[in-house]
């Protein structure tokens, strides 16, 4: 009794395949005939400039690079400065060189660089001399730029900023592609 009824079910799929495409003869039923092309709808201009009313911004970076987030001021007597969303610090010690980029939100740093790395240690003929502090500028301008870090406060003590190593440094920052001053933050009216 069941194989009848698959019997009969497949006698009828076949009389409806046939009937919409008679000009094919009974053996040579293909499954062409019963495919038909899907009509897709057309997106509405409305519907691709809609923007959900309950938004959330999920990169904690935005307002920074639009120079909307606020800077923490800090005390006008401190030194250095807190007003700022990136801080580049360098350090020369007697014998290694250390450049650190610190977050206003975080005491521990984000990026750094080191002559105390094996891979920069192994390249260069002394650990604090002015091509140590050129290699290290290079080497954090490029994990800078990876992660999307370009603009950064550098505020040097001033009887050390005309040093030779501390220009080296800061030009091979500027060469690879670093801003070392931050946009001033802008004010929006409510």
């Amino acid at each position: 009794m069941f194989l009848n009824e698959v019997s009969r079910s497949v006698r009828v799929l076949l009389g409806q395949i046939q009937g919409r495409c008679p000009s094919l003869p009974a053996n040579n039923i293909t499954a062409r005939c019963m495919s038909q092309a899907v009509t897709r709808p057309e997106p509405t201009p409305e519907e691709n400039e809609a923007v959900s009313p309950t938004f959330v911004n999920r990169n904690p970076r935005n307002l920074e690079q639009m120079a909307l987030a606020v800077k923490d001021r800090g005390w006008k007597t401190t030194w250095p400065h807190q007003q700022f969303y990136h801080r580049l610090m360098f350090k020369r010690s007697q014998h290694h060189v250390t450049a650190q980029v610190f977050s206003s939100s975080s005491p521990v740093p984000v990026l750094s660089c080191s002559t105390k790395e094996w891979a920069l240690k192994k390249e260069l003929p002394s650990t604090n001399c002015v091509v140590a502090c050129q290699a290290v500028g290079e080497v954090l301008a490029q994990r800078c730029q990876q992660a999307g870090i370009t603009r950064m406060v550098y505020r040097d003590i001033p009887w050390t900023y005309r040093s030779d190593s501390v220009q080296a440094f800061r030009s091979a920052m500027k060469e690879g592609g670093i801003i070392l001053s931050e946009p001033r933050r802008k004010y929006i009216g409510t």
